[in-house]
């Protein structure tokens, strides 16, 4: 399925299931990495966990993998490379539940609109300016 594309019924069926299931330990560690602002590293373990995974899940740690990239993005400068970044991660959870496999994907997405709206705003001249405090860490669910 393309990212754009709307989902069959089947698609909403599995990620419903897939997203009751337990994070998985590449995926936990993963979000530790991107958590403690190690956006470059916490890549190349969600693209394994992605690129072996089949089921609309993948989603999720697509959408994770891309929002930290983002952020690096803004770490080196590179306003263009940012927004990219946050809209490919905001058109995965496009359709994706509220909360997945003990992600708040509501928080994650609002966090992301909200730099990107903050990119938007202060155009690639103003990239210093962007408060890095705008960088929020993967939200779990029950966790603060």
């Amino acid at each position: 399925m393309a990212v754009d594309d709307l989902p069959e019924p089947a698609w909403f069926e599995q990620i419903s299931r897939d997203c009751l299931c337990e994070l998985p330990e590449l995926a936990r560690e993963a979000i530790a990495k991107f958590n403690t602002g190690e956006y470059y590293e916490q890549h190349d373990l969600l693209e394994t966990l992605w690129r072996s995974t089949e089921a609309p899940v993948r989603q999720l740690y697509q959408a994770i993998l891309q929002i930290g990239i983002a952020y690096y993005q803004v770490e080196q400068g590179n306003w263009r490379g940012a927004v990219k970044m946050l809209d490919r991660g905001l058109r995965w959870m496009r359709y994706l539940p509220d909360a997945c496999q003990g992600v708040d994907v509501n928080q994650l997405r609002s966090n992301a609109e909200t730099l990107r709206s903050e990119l938007k705003r202060v155009r690639e001249a103003g990239m210093r300016t962007v408060d890095r405090s705008m960088f929020r860490p993967v939200p779990l669910m029950g966790k603060d």
